[in-house]
């Protein structure tokens, strides 16, 4: 029999455990390198999108913490809370071991994200700006879950839709959106975020889209001139059309208004356009109907 050294010995056990728990790296959307030594067991989400993200990449079992609002699926109002966009509940977050932590950049607090950093937490931010963005991170969660199968099918069934809605919308007569992101005061979004992207998806032109910040404030004199065909608004649960909403009702007031004159005012379930998640699919086909429907009225002349 042959006697290895004891330093080969220990070398080939390492290698052995190298090999069955490989390091997983993958890139956030900050640009910055995140790496585990195995699949992630216990995450905590801190933004409504990512647990939405988290359990369509097939990882709901390993979650053990979220913030306020993370009430998709249904079974994720079960987790327990570690705040809100506003607060953290560091403690609380500290008492849940987790070993990843999914974090919204423009949704927690810089300074309690620095007291994040203090834990020595591997810390994944999300941040996804275009549609194609979320079949990205639903492939890069899989790989920190270690759910690759799982979030690599539920990212190839949410492109099929989105790419199914960009053949039949996306290059029919453009319809001028104005998307009414608050009412006072009065905001808009630009071109810069997803909304933009769905709007664009459907057909529509964004009238504020060259705005700059992110999301501008806006006067109700420049909203007169820009002239839009169509308004859209976010409101809780919104899934009917023509559905009476006091933030799209004032517009009302002006007649010669081109969405108020065909009737083109329109609410979306806020779940379901403002969240970088798959549901984004289901406000997106919606949001193209009702641009369908302008184009219909535009061409019959409805009032």
């Amino acid at each position: 029999m042959i006697r290895l050294p004891r330093f080969a010995i220990a070398a080939a056990l390492w290698a052995g455990m190298l090999h069955a728990h490989a390091a997983i790296t993958v890139t956030d959307d900050t640009g910055a390198t995140v790496t585990l030594p195995s699949p992630a067991q216990r995450v905590i989400s801190l933004a409504p999108h990512v647990t939405e993200l988290l359990y369509a990449a097939g990882g709901g079992a390993k979650l053990v913490g979220a913030v306020s609002y993370s009430d998709y699926p249904p079974e994720a109002k079960q987790l327990p809370r570690v705040g809100d966009n506003k607060a953290l509940d560091l403690e609380r977050i500290v008492a849940l071991k987790p070993d990843l932590i999914v974090v919204w950049r423009h949704g927690n607090a810089q300074r309690q994200l620095d007291r994040l950093r203090d834990m020595h937490v591997p810390l994944f931010f999300s941040e996804p700006h275009h549609l194609d963005d979320i079949a990205v991170s639903l492939i890069k969660l899989g790989q920190l879950l270690g759910t690759s199968p799982s979030a690599d099918a539920t990212a190839a069934a949410y492109r099929q839709d989105i790419a199914r809605l960009r053949a039949l919308y996306a290059n029919r007569p453009p319809v001028g959106v104005f998307y009414q992101a608050w009412d006072q005061p009065l905001m808009t979004l630009n071109g810069e975020h997803m909304v933009s992207d769905v709007i664009a998806l459907c057909g529509g032109r964004n009238v504020f889209a060259k705005l700059e910040p992110l999301v501008p404030t806006v006067s109700t004199e420049a909203v007169l001139a820009a002239n839009p065909e169509a308004i859209f608004t976010a409101a809780p649960g919104a899934t009917q059309p023509d559905m009476p909403l006091p933030q799209l009702d004032t517009w009302r007031a002006w007649p010669g208004l081109k969405a108020v004159a065909n009737n083109n005012l329109f609410a979306i379930d806020g779940d379901l356009i403002n969240r970088p998640a798959p549901r984004i699919a289901q406000g997106a086909k919606q949001m193209c109907e009702d641009l369908d429907l302008a184009r219909s009225r535009r061409k019959s002349g409805a009032q």
